[in-house]
């Protein structure tokens, strides 16, 4: 079985330093399912592709008391597709032999590491079985953001009357982490076999748990997903639903707010916290005389929407690390109908908010709506550097979760974040100290705002600091 995962980004050849494997030698992993081969079919600075080939001992398997069937006699213990066939042992060596490439760690790179990248990838004989398989490798794959290219396999080529069999070539591109590339692949092949051939463990809760953070509660096969990965055992897949249900909660906390009258961790209607965010931002852009902006992270374009349609914002930029979700902002404000004028006020560009970036310089003000929480602590210098020191704009706006307010959240556990991309959530204490330190620092004062209800103890569930370039530096 063979898969590949190619990378066609800046420097594409630092996919290897992701998956911490040498593109200059081949390398040799013995598995529990069999012995994997990793090498690189091709590497450049525009193009580099890494293949894992997996070989299954079917004699082994039938020998170890780790995989399914009990009856030594039965013929399907001995006449199978497992030495072939893409399935369950396929996801247990990728996550075996790109353990750390999967957690999402780099200390070398953990701005690429972090980042959606352009990839390609490839599965062979990819098993589709099971009664409800009409359009399933689309349907599990296309809501992740992947562009799914799917090959029948016939039964017989010599025999095309046959027709075709359960097994697809399957081709996925798309502008996704790596890590969370390798967490599909891990959690959607066994889904797509139905057959999990290994003994389904009280851990497997578990690792569909924490393989499919940030994708799988939100995902419209959640159900699916779920029955299948866990071999349709009912306890376990109850415990799963429990589990990412609750995670489905977590990702709406922010725009959930208590109910004063009920206490705290009472959670009533939803809030629209977020249009009051944009509005707080905005305020204080306002309160700047900010003309050009820079909307740091845009993402989608939510903020910049706003910006386009107050007409004393001449000149909007949206940056964003990543190509697919500028290309969302773009339909979003529909730049491509749009009149001349308006082309000409805006502009999309792709950068980092880590990096510095010279289109970024000299602007009225630079927005980081709900961003620094998403960078590593050991990050935060490099996002100084390049916001406060190379860009250098005339005000700064940033908003970010408060950490105290979190306690009002009955759902939310100690200890855990509102999202699960988020690297920390700073308490007010934590926040002012970061702040003041970045504005002693870099010649600015900075001023304190609330975003949301007010808690008379917690605050508020969002807070906000307007950074001021001092006059009399």
């Amino acid at each position: 079985m063979l898969v590949t995962v190619t990378s066609t980004a800046p420097t594409a050849s630092n996919l290897s330093h992701l998956l911490r494997k040498h593109p200059d030698r081949a390398q040799e992993f013995s598995l529990s399912v069999g012995t994997a081969h990793v090498f690189y079919p091709e590497v450049s600075d525009e193009r580099c592709t890494v293949a894992m080939l997996l070989e299954v001992d079917p004699i082994g398997l039938v020998r170890d008391k780790n995989f399914k069937g009990s009856d030594a006699a039965a013929l399907a213990r001995y006449v199978n597709d497992r030495p072939y066939a893409s399935s369950s042992m396929v996801a247990v060596a990728l996550g075996q032999v790109f353990r750390t490439a999967m957690n999402g760690t780099s200390e070398s790179f953990p701005e690429l590491a972090a980042a959606a990248l352009p990839l390609e990838i490839t599965v062979a004989a990819v098993p589709a079985r099971g009664r409800d398989t009409a359009g399933l490798v689309t349907r599990l794959f296309e809501p992740l953001g992947w562009v799914v290219e799917e090959t029948p396999i016939p039964l017989d080529p010599e025999f095309p009357e046959w027709g075709d069999s359960v097994y697809v070539d399957l081709v996925l591109r798309g502008e996704i982490r790596l890590s969370d590339a390798l967490r599909h692949l891990y959690v959607l092949l066994p889904v797509l076999d139905d057959s999990k051939h290994y003994w389904v463990s009280d851990d497997e809760v578990g690792k569909l748990h924490r393989a499919g953070q940030g994708w799988l509660p939100d995902h419209p096969e959640r159900e699916l997903i779920t029955r299948r990965y866990l071999a349709h055992q009912r306890s376990m897949v109850d415990a799963a639903t429990d589990l990412l249900a609750a995670d489905a909660r977590l990702t709406e906390l922010d725009d959930i707010v208590p109910d004063d009258g009920a206490g705290p961790g009472a959670l009533t209607r939803p809030a629209p916290l977020a249009p009051q965010r944009a509005e707080a931002v905005l305020s204080a852009l306002r309160d700047v005389s900010a003309h050009s902006v820079a909307d740091v992270g845009c993402g989608e374009g939510a903020l910049l929407k706003r910006l386009v349609a107050d007409p004393s914002f001449t000149k909007i930029i949206g940056s964003d690390v990543s190509p697919s979700v500028l290309a969302k902002a773009d339909r979003a404000l529909n730049l491509r109908e749009a009149s001349d004028r308006l082309r000409e006020r805006v502009q999309l560009v792709q950068s980092s908010v880590t990096y510095q970036d010279d289109r970024l310089a000299g602007l009225d003000a630079i927005v980081l709506m709900e961003v620094i929480e998403h960078v590593d602590p050991e990050r935060l210098a490099a996002l100084e550097a390049s916001v406060f020191g190379a860009a250098a704009p005339g005000a700064v706006v940033v908003t970010t979760p408060n950490g105290d307010y979190n306690a009002l959240f009955e759902s939310l556990a100690a200890g855990t974040f509102r999202h699960a991309d988020h690297r920390f959530e700073w308490s007010r204490a934590e926040f002012a100290a970061w702040a003041d330190g970045v504005a002693l620092r870099r010649g600015y004062t900075v001023e304190y705002r609330t975003i949301g209800d007010i808690d008379a103890d917690l605050g508020s569930p969002t807070q906000l600091a307007l950074f001021r370039k001092a006059t009399d530096r």
